[in-house]
């Protein structure tokens, strides 16, 4: 496969998605942990700092296929999602993630909450994101601090999604973004790894 000229990156030094030149590329193939992946050795075209990224072999919603957009390695390395959340929610988290370095802050909002929709529907199948945000909280997969959070998103969501005369700031932006990944790592991470410290640990004799 012919290593491509140009791919697109956070540049830190440039505080913005920047074009950059490809001078070297590494891929690995798929396995039982993870899906094929790339590193990436570039050169910012507009300040010329070289970077280091990372991308996956993503699949589209129309059966289309292709590398993903490259997430920041070195310097400053880009928060990595964990695997076990879902792609779903994955590719909903990284969109909302590029829309806040392009600064595009109610897109950032409505892809946040379309993360967390795509929550509601795995876990309660639930079609709405205020009916789903009920469910979690019942079931007592969030909690009531995460359901306000989740609030929070919701409302955040809304001024993106409605026509209107109400703005999302960078900061509320930035806020409903961690809210966004908080959510996520506790249902699909830090749950699974309570379950799994439970399951080790010695029952207790009555």
């Amino acid at each position: 496969m012919a290593t491509p000229s140009h791919t697109f990156i956070a540049c830190p030094y440039c505080d913005a998605k920047v074009q950059a030149k490809v001078l070297a590329e590494k891929m690995y193939p798929a396995s039982e942990e993870c899906d094929p992946c790339k590193y990436s050795f570039v050169e910012c075209t507009n300040c010329g700092s070289v970077l280091v990224g990372f991308s996956e072999w993503e699949l589209g919603d129309y059966g289309d296929s292709g590398w993903g957009t490259p997430t920041r390695q070195w310097p400053e390395p880009d928060t990595q999602l964990h695997s076990n959340i879902p792609r779903p929610v994955r590719r909903s988290l990284e969109e909302a993630k590029r829309c806040m370095t392009s600064k595009a802050y109610m897109a950032c909002a409505v892809m946040c909450g379309r993360a967390v929709e795509a929550i509601c529907m795995d876990k309660t199948k639930s079609k709405t994101l205020a009916d789903g945000l009920e469910k979690l909280k019942s079931a007592k997969i969030i909690d009531e601090k995460l359901f306000e959070w989740s609030e929070a998103l919701r409302h955040e969501r809304n001024i993106g999604a409605h026509a209107g005369d109400e703005i999302t700031s960078r900061q509320d932006a930035s806020d409903v973004l961690d809210f966004a990944l908080a959510i996520s790592e506790y249902v699909y991470v830090l749950d699974d790894k309570y379950r799994a410290y439970l399951e080790r640990k010695p029952k207790k004799k009555a």
